[in-house]
């Protein structure tokens, strides 16, 4: 009897192994940062909360976007997961030739209102399909995409290279990986104002604001998910408010309040109105407003395939930097 159940344990493992490797989930990583719970009832309550147009996150939609211009081929089909799902899809307008189209994210209620957007005013001949799904753990079969787009959601992942890596072979050979996130100088004046109140009010800081990446971070994610012709670029906006409370409301609506797992869950009350006054009083334009910066990281990677360039081997040139030098006269 215990023979036959350890082998019926061994098949049950192989199919369920030979199961999930038809998807593009990978849950080793350990690491948990963030409060993926609270992150999606924070992106529940920004789909009330988030108005019909944003003109910061249609800013960034719109860049992102704007890559698909420069790419010769077509990507039939595409999944936007997470972040600013509305704006692409509002913003797509027949850009990268999309015929099906697939909007994921963790909220319920954001699903439903990208659902109810759609049905408003549809994409014409793009079909287009609602799932509710975690980019942690991608519920899309290996090779069965042409596009992947992220804008401003991969940051709250708590496993950033895994994440990428899932997208990496949802892609069929020679799909397209494109991608925004928060960068680590996003909200720097509020992180500043807020280090100086707590310092003052409590004598000493507390996590309130989320860790981002840093730029030079951006090319190794992409190289490390297996990315080939990566790319990175940045691009600061700046964003001014009425005060600082508007700032935060701000935030509410777009779903990026802090979800650490680590978080102060009390936040005092002379404190929050110390932080306000210390970034009015650095911060503050002589209009009275004050800025917001939001620094946002593009990446664009490809899966690989025969037909794209590489570097050819090392060693293999023909001509010495020293040759190309004395033929156009510089060495003097």
């Amino acid at each position: 009897m215990r023979a036959a159940a350890d082998v019926c344990r061994r098949s049950l493992s192989s199919v369920i192994r030979r199961s999930c490797s038809l998807y593009c989930t990978d849950q080793s990583s350990r690491v948990k940062i963030f409060d993926r719970n609270l992150k999606r009832k924070q992106r529940d309550r920004a789909a009330w909360l988030m108005s019909p147009k944003d003109s910061l996150l249609d800013a960034v939609a719109e860049n992102l976007l704007d890559r698909l211009e420069d790419c010769k081929k077509t990507f039939p089909t595409a999944l936007c997961m997470g972040g600013s799902l509305e704006a692409i899809r509002r913003l797509l307008q027949g850009r990268g030739g999309i015929e099906k189209l697939i909007m994921m994210d963790t909220s319920h209620d954001m699903v439903k209102l990208c659902k109810q957007a759609e049905q408003s005013s549809p994409n014409k001949n793009v079909e287009t399909s609602f799932i509710v799904g975690d980019e942690e753990f991608l519920p899309v079969k290996e090779s069965s995409l042409d596009l992947v787009i992220s804008c401003l959601g991969l940051h709250w992942t708590n496993d950033l290279p895994g994440a990428m890596i899932q997208s990496r072979l949802a892609l069929k050979p020679d799909g397209l990986f494109l991608a925004a996130i928060l960068g680590g100088e996003t909200l720097r004046e509020l992180r500043i104002a807020c280090t100086v109140a707590q310092m003052e009010r409590e004598g000493g800081i507390s996590p309130r604001l989320s860790p981002l990446a840093q730029v030079g971070d951006a090319g190794n994610l992409l190289t490390r998910a297996g990315f080939s012709l990566p790319g990175v670029d940045v691009d600061e906006y700046t964003v001014r408010y009425n005060s600082a409370l508007e700032l935060i409301e701000h935030l509410r609506t777009m779903g990026e309040t802090n979800a650490l797992l680590q978080r102060s869950k009390i936040l005092k009350r002379d404190t929050a109105l110390a932080t306000a006054a210390v970034y009015e009083s650095m911060f503050a334009a002589e209009d009275g407003t004050i800025p917001a910066t939001f620094q946002v990281i593009f990446m664009t990677g490809w899966r690989e395939h025969p037909s794209q360039q590489r570097a050819k081997r090392r060693g293999s040139a023909t001509v010495s930097f020293k040759d190309i030098q004395k033929q156009f006269g510089g060495g003097s």
